[in-house]
């Protein structure tokens, strides 16, 4: 028995990373993820292409929301085992904290309510240290399939 819910998770996880690897804006992104049974880290590299300020090195913050989405949306799709399809987004909030330096970006989204037809999410992004986030989110996805 604990095996079939260790596999099911695994494959769980597979389809979330198999869902980046096939979106466009995460493959130019150069997005990855890291899975720990239902937990999953959305990592965003430092590229140059991301850069939104030359002036001052600062990540675009139109890329920080696309970041936050897509992890949003893998999240979800994560725990949530008769998605077929990873969740539509029906609204987001973006609160811009701090300034994206040009490092590598990191995110985590979790479930504040799951219901029958929708869901919402908080996720933040963060550089050096979690407890210093630059960028928030919060977000609403439809989840049934109507």
């Amino acid at each position: 028995m604990v095996n079939d819910i260790d596999t099911t998770k695994q494959t769980r996880a597979d389809e979330v990373r198999a869902f980046i690897a096939r979106t466009p804006l995460a493959q130019e992104m150069g997005l990855r993820c890291e899975v720990m049974g239902d937990e999953m880290t959305m990592i965003m590299p430092y590229q140059e292409k991301l850069i939104g300020n030359f002036m001052i090195k600062a990540i675009h913050g139109g890329a920080i929301a696309a970041f936050l989405e897509l992890t949003s949306q893998a999240q979800v799709f994560l725990v949530t085992e008769h998605l077929e399809r990873p969740p539509r987004p029906i609204n987001l909030t973006i609160d811009y904290l701090r300034q994206g330096h040009a490092k590598d970006l990191y995110a985590r989204a979790e479930i504040t309510k799951m219901g029958r037809r929708m869901c919402s999410v908080r996720a933040e992004a963060w550089q050096d240290e979690r407890a210093k986030p630059v960028t928030t989110l919060m977000a609403h996805f439809m989840v049934s399939g109507d």
